[in-house]
């Protein structure tokens, strides 16, 4: 699932594979740009910006993707077979001498100017694997909506980019709170580690080919996936349920037993209890790119 660190990998792959060369081959598969052509221009840098990778051409142009949940950017050398989907699924490709990059499934993809690259990404709040990170305007945006969902606060890429539905589910353990909490009812020393924490886990993991929250072992995550498995802390079965504000929801991993804090009225099938009966759940209180 692409999150700040994998969209920092692909546009570490990108970079190295297009930047400071000319392009040969420009192919935009979308109608709206079907008769764009970017060879002869030089590929300047290719910069993530939370969940969002801005490739800057030549001449001041962005092309500017977005790889939601299942896009992908794949680098491929002269002669190499292209394999990450069927042809029909791919968007755009850009070449040069020596390496070949495809777009695959991108559900975003847009051609701005260089100038205007704040049209695509100055929503967004501080970036944990950016130069703008700033964890006191991170945690000042978290707390602008004090009764607001923990987990859907940290989703909400205005408040801080870069986390997705895996960090924010281990991110809640390790702070041993539910996402359900309210805000403003995390503990002012938890609250207060917040934003490092979320930063660590992304750094960390950015040079990874595999995420890791633990450090245990073969284990590499606390809880997201884990549903009715025995917690790694407690040995309590892992709980699921979808969280969301009604336009997307995602599920949503947690341990009753470390972490305080309301949960869902419902819980998912995939998060029932050994013998199928559903777990007990207490009431809750009353864009994610």
């Amino acid at each position: 699932m692409p999150e700040g660190d994998t969209v920092w990998q692909a546009a570490r792959r990108l970079h190295d594979a297009l930047a400071s060369k000319v392009l040969t081959r420009s192919d935009f598969r979308v109608p709206r740009y079907a008769l764009v052509d970017l060879t002869g221009r030089a590929v300047l840098d290719v910069t993530p910006r939370g969940k969002h990778l801005l490739t800057h051409v030549e001449g001041g142009l962005t092309v500017h993707s977005h790889l939601r949940m299942d896009g992908a950017w794949k680098i491929f050398a002269p002669g190499q077979r292209w394999s990450g989907g069927p042809a029909h699924q791919i968007r755009v490709v850009l070449g040069t001498a020596d390496r070949t990059a495809v777009g695959y499934r991108l559900p975003v993809l847009d051609i701005l100017r260089t100038a205007d690259d704040q049209r695509a990404v100055g929503h967004l709040g501080p970036d944990l694997l950016g130069p703008d990170w700033d964890p006191d305007l991170a945690m000042a945006n978290l707390s602008a909506d004090p009764a607001r969902p923990l987990g859907e606060a940290l989703l909400d890429q205005r408040n801080l980019a870069g986390v997705g539905n895996v960090y924010k589910s281990e991110i809640c353990f390790l702070l041993g709170v539910t996402p359900w909490l309210p805000v403003d009812e995390l503990p002012p020393d938890r609250a207060g580690y917040l934003p490092a924490l979320a930063q660590k886990l992304l750094e960390a993991n950015r040079d990874r080919p595999v995420r890791r929250t633990t450090g245990l072992r073969g284990h590499d995550l606390f809880v997201y996936g884990r549903a009715r498995r025995p917690c790694l802390r407690c040995g309590t079965p892992v709980r699921v349920a979808d969280q969301g504000d009604g336009s997307s929801e995602r599920p949503t991993y947690w341990c009753p037993a470390c972490q305080s804090g309301p949960a869902p009225r419902r819980i998912s099938r995939r998060g029932e209890s050994p013998s199928g009966r559903p777990p007990p759940a207490a009431p809750p209180p009353s864009p994610w790119s």
